[in-house]
């Protein structure tokens, strides 16, 4: 008895597995990237704005811009480019207003966090970002000051950041824009900003100020682009397009033309 019971049981483990089997041979084939040289074009969400990532202008029309083209050129296609402002206002995806029909990459502040992993399936990451805080002159630190802060890209920890400020007794006043965040900080209503790093640096670069990363408490994560779940095809030929730009140099020229450097290679800022 024990052996046959062992027996129907080894059966019904195998059978499981075939059923399982069969299953996957009914799902739909992924036909992402056969879908993008059909059409001959990659399509992809953008912000209006997002500087050093999305600038808007022509000669210089920022990282993840740059990126795209060359991974479209290695696919063989062309790109599509479609602005999408709530991405650049929003911080919430449910909010816009985007689906595979409007476009097939999201890029320009996709960050690599449970967060977006959550919704999306993402690329090979190429830089890395986290919060970070600019003032008009260096700060000690950022205990019992007024701080405006702007949190529109998706992914980031706020939760994590708000608890931070808390504990620093941190007076929190949110904006909506970098112009209000940097107006706010060199007409004195705030003693300096918070935003992701990235942002934070090209502000700061802009308009004189200082910057300086959060402590590392507060999560890194990486850039990526943001793909669909299940387009498996288009998200390994993106890969093979990457791995293509970093072998021939052309990654870190995009990169180091707007003052980053590739992953494993960063100099490290000062930390409060």
């Amino acid at each position: 008895m024990p052996m046959l019971r062992r027996l129907a049981g080894n059966l019904g483990g195998l059978a499981v597995v075939v059923g399982l089997m069969l299953m996957v041979t009914l799902l739909p084939p992924d036909t992402s990237l056969r879908e993008v040289r059909a059409s001959g074009a990659l399509r992809a969400c953008i912000p209006t704005t997002y500087p050093p990532l999305v600038t808007g202008e022509a000669d210089r029309p920022g990282i993840d811009v740059e990126l795209l083209r060359g991974v479209a050129d290695r696919i063989g296609v062309g790109l599509l480019v479609s602005p999408i402002d709530a991405m650049g206002r929003d911080f919430n995806p449910r909010h816009w207003a985007i689906n595979r029909g409007t476009c097939q990459v999201l890029a320009g502040g996709v960050v690599d966090s449970t967060l977006t992993r959550s919704f999306l399936d993402t690329g090979p990451p190429y830089a890395e970002t986290g919060w970070a805080i600019i003032a008009a002159r260096p700060l000690a630190d950022i205990h019992g000051l007024t701080l405006g802060v702007l949190t529109n890209i998706s992914g980031l920890d706020r939760i994590g950041l708000s608890g931070y400020l808390r504990r620093e007794s941190v007076t929190i006043r949110v904006t909506r824009s970098g112009a209000e965040l940097v107006g706010g900080i060199t007409g004195g209503a705030f003693d300096g900003g918070i935003t992701e790093a990235l942002l934070a640096g090209q502000l700061a670069a802009d308009h004189g100020l200082w910057v300086a990363s959060l402590p590392e408490a507060l999560a890194r994560h990486h850039l990526v682009l943001g793909l669909w779940k299940g387009d498996i095809t288009l998200k390994r030929a993106i890969a093979r397009a990457f791995g293509a730009m970093e072998a021939d140099g052309t990654l870190a020229a995009i990169l180091a033309r707007y003052g980053l450097r590739t992953l494993g290679t960063e100099t490290p800022g000062p930390a409060l």
